[in-house]
């Protein structure tokens, strides 16, 4: 797709830190955290009397602070109140080249990330910024999830799709209080529908696809089950509430050592295999692998080279 904006696309975003853009404290510690990805909040993590001074406290951080090559996003309020278009011009407009991406919540149809793709435009065209703002959108509904295969299609400013369980779980009446953790009582994962059908919108759109927070902080251990379960979907990533939630979640959605070195090994005897022998499928230990085997095996580099791995020598 022409166009596009090319930084941030395909940088990593397994950790995606969630930041309140109204607190200068927290703005100031956001950059040094390891996070992969960072979003300013101007959402629900500020109050409505806070809305608009929190705007400038957003932009001074993305143009005073050092980011290094940290995704840079800010998150604008959902169409449904009356501060997104006052967010959108008055960051953008204010904000440096480095700011990468918007995100959108509570997104229920592809027209609203048509708007939002317009306005970008306009705002583009009128400053004479070189390059283009990014989007990520937000499943927060169950319009949202009804309509996500037209959603990730909307707009190639898209770069990623993100699951929000809470505001989910109230839309859809589950009888739950707290969003995006276990629940003992149901037989399975009462998310993996919803998981799946996300996943697959995005990935049929070439988009990172990204799960919500897990809003018990403290524990560890329980974040690290249920973030699994996503990463083995395919997830390439999670929010972040908290800096002790940033290296567990990088940890779970980067390959192991030893996954990444597998994956190079069974690229060379592929490769070898139909080069030099000429055969499609070959045994490999005690597997048979071929073309599915290295479609496979690129998605793991590719995975562990944007984490910055590196193959072990051999």
């Amino acid at each position: 797709m022409a166009g596009m904006s090319e930084r941030s696309r395909n940088l990593p975003r397994r950790s995606c830190l969630s930041v309140p853009g109204s607190s200068e404290k927290m703005l100031a510690k956001a950059p040094g955290l390891g996070a992969d990805m960072v979003f300013l909040d101007l959402e629900d993590a500020v109050s409505p009397l806070e809305k608009e001074s929190a705007r400038d406290r957003v932009v001074r951080a993305i143009n005073e602070q050092d980011w290094g090559e940290t995704v840079l996003c800010v998150r604008v309020n959902a169409w449904d109140t009356k501060w997104t278009y006052r967010d959108v011009i008055h960051v953008v407009e204010n904000a440096s080249e480095r700011l990468d991406e918007l995100m959108l919540p509570k997104v229920q149809s592809a027209a609203e990330v048509q708007a939002l793709d317009m306005l970008l435009t306009q705002i583009e065209q009128t400053t004479g910024r070189q390059s283009r703002i990014g989007i990520e959108a937000q499943i927060e509904t169950a319009r949202g999830l009804i309509n996500v295969e037209e959603i990730c299609a909307a707009s190639d400013r898209l770069e990623t799709i993100i699951f929000g369980p809470a505001d989910f779980a109230a839309s859809t009446e589950m009888p739950v209080l707290t969003g995006g953790v276990q629940i003992p009582e149901y037989p399975g994962d009462h998310f993996h529908y919803v998981f799946s059908k996300i996943l697959m919108a995005g990935r049929a759109n070439g988009l990172q696809v990204i799960d919500g927070p897990y809003l018990k902080i403290r524990e560890l251990d329980a974040l690290r089950d249920y973030a699994m379960r996503t990463r083995i979907l395919g997830y390439d990533g999670k929010w972040a509430l908290h800096p002790d939630q940033v290296k567990v979640i990088n940890e779970v959605f980067t390959p192991t050592q030893e996954q990444f070195d597998r994956a190079f090994d069974i690229l060379e005897a592929y490769e070898k295999a139909t080069v030099e022998e000429r055969k499609g499928a070959v045994m490999f230990g005690d597997e048979m692998i071929d073309e599915a085997s290295r479609k496979m095996a690129i998605k793991f580099v590719s995975r562990g080279e944007r984490a910055g791995m590196t193959r072990s020598a051999s």
